[in-house]
């Protein structure tokens, strides 16, 4: 059976002056994640804050092992290219 797997990732954004600001680093951190691990990203809350953004990254995988890898590697991905501005990250699994 699929196991698709949510890894909610909460970034603040210290450098940020303005949502232009925030949104390149959302977007430039959403297309890389994709390109490289074949995930669905989007930006889940705080839309409307300068320096804070909530993202859910979102796989499907024929087995738990296999999703958990992913969700594992994107986690380490994001927190080499963010350093600090990671807060927190967790996962969650759907069935």
């Amino acid at each position: 059976m699929a196991a698709i797997g949510v890894l909610t990732l909460e970034i603040r954004v210290e450098n940020s002056h303005s949502l232009k600001d925030k949104r390149h680093v959302v977007k430039s951190l959403k297309d890389r994640l994709r390109h490289k691990f074949n995930v669905s990203v989007a930006e889940i809350d705080y839309q409307d804050l300068w320096q804070r953004a909530l993202m859910a990254v979102v796989t499907v995988a024929s087995d738990h092992a296999h999703g958990e890898l992913v969700l594992q590697t994107v986690e380490k991905e994001a927190a080499e290219l963010l350093g600090p501005q990671l807060v927190s990250a967790t996962v969650e699994w759907v069935a």
